[in-house]
């Protein structure tokens, strides 16, 4: 694994190349390939283990017995998931993690740096990092509820947009998702996601071409 991924990694943000060997070792790091479609964490399981994409993309993603999906969030390279039920690792997982494309996961134990006696520096520096990494995740969840909080299809469209555009410092940007993903995440049908895009297009509300979007007009502008 290349170092300089790791030492640009989050996790191992302010680490000596031989700190992080040391953290790698003690915390039983592995990692393993993914096929697309191919599920790396199943809801209902438990896991020890933070999962950092090493390539590739993951879905989070809940489903249901009926077969609704809600898509929660993709992860990328350098991403992290399941870090919350690793430190809580008696947890039941509510989500699964499915490989999106061909994908390669690094598992690290990370239960084992807690209550530990007199820590080492690296151990400091990664409770540390998980914390902030567990706060933005925070973070990133309760915009998610924003997202869908609105009633109608164009105000969930919009805000979503608006908050990627906040974070891009820009009216034009890239999304993560396709058709299917942008709708399973704002909890709607891809038809109705289709239309209204289409409609918003027509209006010079946005402007898109695939997941590469512009906005034209503001989100009061565009009466929601």
């Amino acid at each position: 694994m290349k170092s300089e991924f790791l030492q640009s990694s989050r996790l191992f943000r302010g680490m000596a190349q031989n700190e992080i060997e040391a953290a790698l070792e003690a915390l039983n790091a592995s990692s393993k390939f993914y096929h697309k479609g191919e599920y790396i964490l199943h809801a209902g399981d438990r896991t020890d283990s933070v999962c950092i994409v090493i390539t590739g993309s993951i879905t989070i993603e809940s489903n249901d017995m009926w077969g609704n999906r809600t898509i929660l969030n993709i992860m990328g390279a350098g991403d992290f998931f399941a870090e919350t039920y690793a430190i809580l690792k008696n947890e039941t997982l509510l989500v699964d993690a499915v490989a999106n494309k061909a994908s390669e996961v690094l598992f690290l134990r990370v239960d084992k740096v807690f209550g530990a006696m007199n820590p080492q520096p690296w151990q400091s520096k990664l409770v540390r990092n998980l914390l902030i990494i567990t706060a933005n995740k925070n973070l990133m969840l309760s915009g998610r509820s924003f997202h869908i909080s609105p009633k109608t299809a164009r105000g969930k469209i919009m805000a979503y947009l608006n908050s990627v555009s906040l974070k891009k410092h820009s009216r034009t940007f890239d999304i993560p998702f396709d058709r299917q993903q942008m709708a399973d995440y704002l909890n709607l049908e891809r038809t109705a996601l289709s239309k209204e895009l289409g409609r918003m297009k027509q209006e010079g509300i946005i402007d898109f071409q695939k997941n590469h979007f512009k906005l034209l007009l503001s989100a009061d502008t565009a009466k929601l």
